[in-house]
This record gives C-alpha cells, structure tokens and sequence, in this order.
C-alpha cells in the first residue's frame, strides 16, 4: 500500500462514517486524528497538548485545513497537506474565523467534531475507532518505531549506576530517543521502595540503591508504543523474581488471547483468571490492566463494561502489575496471533508459552 492508497483507505473510512450518521462534514481537531488523517502529520506546537493547532474538515466530496496564517504555511511546506489534496482555508491569527468558515463551507447541514464546536455533534469516541485497524503502511512505522523505542530504552537502563538519580536516567532515555524525533509523552521511573509504594511514579531525584523500574510512551507519526523495564543490582531476591515471572505470566495470556473478533472485556477476565493461578488473585484490583494503543497512549482502558471487539491489526498494550513488577509491552492483534511491536532487544530474555503462543519476553536485568 502507497500512501496515496493510505490516503484514499482513510477518506473511505471517513465518508462511509459520514453516510452513517447522516452527517454533511466531520471536523477534526484532536492531534491523533489528525496525524492518522494525514499519515504521520503534527498539528501542534506544544508535544503534550491533545488538540492541535489546526484543523480537517472532511465532507462528501472534499477536505480542507483550516488554519490561522502562523500555522498554514507549515501545513503546506512542511506537512505537504496540498499534496494530499486538502483545500488550505486561512484566517488572520487575531480574528477567529473557524466557525464561519464552517458554515461557509456546508450552510446548515449536520457537523461532526471529535471536540466541543458550536452546532457540532461530539463525536470523539465513534471517530476514534475509525484508526483502531491499522493499513499495512502505519503496521510498517509502528514496527520501525517499536523496534526503535525497545532498543533505546534498555541501552538506557543497561548504562544505569548506582547513585545515578531516577531523573538522570530518563535525561539520558530523552536524548536518545529524540535523536530520532521520537517524543517521549509520558515518563514513569521508580528507585527500590518507590516501585513497590506507587502504580505511576513520576521520575523524581531519588538515587538509585537496587532496584529501578523506568517506562515510557513514546510518539512518532502520531503512533505511540508503551513499554517497561527494570534493573537489580546485586543478587535478585526470589520472592521479586517469582512475582516478576508471575506477572509475566499474566501479560503473556493476556496477549495469547488479544485475537480479532473477541470483546476486549473477554481479555481482562482472562488475566484475572491469570492473576488467581499464580496466586495473586487481588493485584489487579490495584491498578489497570492496559488495553488499546495507537494515536493515543490508550485508545480504552478495558473494563468490564467495555463494548468494542478487537480489529485486525490494532494495537494494545497491556500492563499487569504484581506489587513492586509490571509487564508492558505493545503488540499488534492480528489473525496470526500477537505481533510484538516493542520487544526484548538487548536484555536477557524469559521464555514462556501461553495457550499454544510462545513468547520471549524480557527477564530483570540483573548487575553486580
């Protein structure tokens, strides 16, 4: 598939959506619909923010991006959405026009936004499963990008000292994966008894004793991967590795069962089911278990009321945590089984077979 052909898969998706919900023209604002709709585009100007600076307005027979003049050159020169066949609109950055010209461009028919927009129907959630299924070209980024990500996170951790601060530890996974413009989007990092007090642990100046556990969402094309590590200096206690191997073991079945056509839910309970075979039968009510990924950190956090079915190639990530241990990595679900996007590169390595499906999975980095 050619990015025109990628191109013309997403304006399908979009029109038949349209046709769906009777709708004259679906705006889109939010940075992930964004970069999907463009094949990899950015819209924004600052990494974290989940709007962007312009906007696509999708209707029957055209798109357009509607943009103030700061941003509209940048559309074009840079992000080459004139190639892609969007109409460029423009307005003075000191006068707000993006309304008007909306209702210029489709009077008074029905609007769809993915954000709050006058007369617009919020549509955000609907819009979102339009990018679970990924083209062959986004499955080809999302293999580079974890491959990428995988690699410059255990160079990292691997190059950890003692004494070292959890914040320079992720100074030094900062630099190597923005030399790639990879933005790094969250950041978690826990030294020894920080891992076992708290589910998201921000990256303080903590020095490192023993134990360290860093993870990171990282972005590139819009994509993002998820992923975790850890590291032991000295002999590894065999009460955290028998936790570790066990948490292992529910994020293997987990994936061993993320199949297209099964309810999300349906996984969940399966690593419940996990959790209760290797005896820890009430970590999981401690924190959540993951669920989608793609154009954002977590499309759903699957929870028993959860209603979507997994697609072919959509992403997940899911994160079973056993106090003071996580699993985390992500991987594509397809009719072959689960593909590992982001992978054991340079740890050692865990070998485990869950429901027919062999993985190998990475082990705690263990130092003297």
């Amino acid at each position: 598939m050619s990015i025109s052909d990628e191109i013309k898969e997403k304006e399908r998706r979009v029109r038949e959506f349209l046709k769906s919900k009777s709708l004259k023209g679906l705006l889109l604002k939010r940075q992930a619909n964004f970069s999907w709709m463009t094949c990899g585009g950015l819209n924004l100007v600052g990494i974290t923010t989940e709007v962007g600076a312009t906007t696509l307005f999708i209707t029957e027979n055209s798109k357009f991006v509607i943009s103030n003049n700061i941003e509209a050159p940048r559309m074009v020169h840079e992000e080459g959405l004139q190639r892609q066949g969007f109409i460029v609109k423009t307005f003075p950055w000191y006068e707000d026009q993006e309304v008007s010209i909306v209702k210029e461009l489709i009077g008074e028919g029905l609007l769809g936004s993915d954000v709050p927009f006058p007369n617009a129907q919020m549509l955000a959630e609907d819009v979102a499963r339009l990018r679970y299924s990924l083209t062959p070209d986004e499955v080809e980024r999302y293999r580079w990008l974890g491959e990428r990500v995988s690699s410059a996170l255990e160079k990292t951790v691997m190059k950890t000292k003692q004494g070292e601060k959890e914040s320079g530890v992720v100074a030094r996974l900062c630099k190597e994966i923005w030399k790639d413009r990879i933005d790094p989007i969250t950041l978690m990092a826990a030294a020894d008894d920080r891992v076992f007090k708290f589910r998201h642990p921000i990256p303080t100046e903590r020095k490192i004793e023993k134990y360290l556990m860093v993870s990171v969402n990282a972005r590139k094309w819009g994509l993002i991967v998820s992923l975790t590590r850890f590291i032991h200096f000295g002999r590894l206690p065999r009460e955290l590795k028998k936790k570790y191997e066990a948490n292992v073991f529910v994020d293997c079945t987990m994936m061993a069962h993320t199949k297209p056509g099964v309810p999300a839910k349906e996984i969940l309970q399966k690593g419940i089911d996990a959790y209760q075979e290797k005896g820890y039968p009430e970590e999981w009510k401690l924190h959540h278990q993951g669920g989608s990924i793609g154009y954002t950190g977590r499309d759903y956090r699957v929870h028993f009321k959860t209603s979507d079915v997994i697609q072919e190639n959509q992403g997940f990530t899911w994160n079973p945590s056993i106090t003071g241990t996580k699993s985390e990595d992500t991987i594509l679900a397809t009719s072959k089984g689960p593909e590992l996007i982001t992978y054991p590169i340079l740890y050692p390595t865990l070998s485990m077979k869950v429901e027919g499906t062999s993985f190998k999975r990475p082990a705690i980095l263990v130092k003297e």
